[in-house]
C-alpha cells in the first residue's frame, strides 16, 4: 500500500467518523430538544432540531 492509499484511507476513516459524530449529537439535540447552535456566514444561527 502506497503513502498516498494511506492517506486516503485514513481520510475516509476520518470522514466516516465525523458523519457518526455528526448524527449521533443531531439525535442527542432531538432528544433533549435543544437548539443547535451553528456559525454561518459570521453570524450565529440558532436550529431546532426536526
Amino acid at each position: 500500500m502506497t503513502t498516498v492509499e494511506k492517506q486516503v484511507e485514513l481520510r475516509n476513516k476520518i470522514l466516516f467518523g465525523l458523519e457518526k459524530v455528526y448524527e449521533k449529537l443531531i439525535a442527542f439535540k432531538k432528544h433533549k430538544n435543544t437548539e443547535l447552535i451553528v456559525l454561518k456566514n459570521n453570524k450565529i444561527v440558532r436550529i431546532k432540531p426536526e
